[in-house]
């Protein structure tokens, strides 16, 4: 099973900026979807942002639209999410996670592998 391996959470205030990182400990078809989850206490775990290894394809969360990018650095093998305009409402503890695709898709239900996850906190 793949290892991902997370690091740049922290505490910010609102209106600031993070960058999380995520490392696949290995590249296969398994790793070709690579996203992050966010999950804040009382709430389920909902999609933030993927990309698709290949096509550069990315989705993003209504929630996140126009703040977050995702991006991956092919020679580093690391995923980045780059997240500017924070909001209280974005803390939560984060997770990367990593699938196939699905029909050419990264669907949020393709994720079957799981980082420990990063807490990102945001003071109003």
């Amino acid at each position: 099973q793949v290892q991902l391996v997370e690091s740049g959470g922290g505490s910010v205030q609102a209106g600031g900026s993070l960058r999380l990182s995520c490392t696949p400990s290995q590249t296969t078809y398994s790793t070709i979807c690579m996203a992050w989850f966010r999950q804040a206490p009382g709430k389920e775990r909902e999609g933030v942002a993927s990309i698709h290894s290949g096509r550069r394809s990315t989705k993003y969360g209504d929630s996140v639209q126009g703040r977050f990018t995702i991006s991956l650095d092919l020679a580093k093998k690391t995923r980045y999410l780059q997240m500017n305009s924070l909001k209280p409402e974005d803390t939560g503890m984060y997770y990367c996670a990593a699938g196939p695709s699905s029909g050419g898709f990264c669907d949020w239900e393709v994720y079957n592998s799981w980082g420990p996850g990063t807490q990102v906190t945001v003071s109003s």
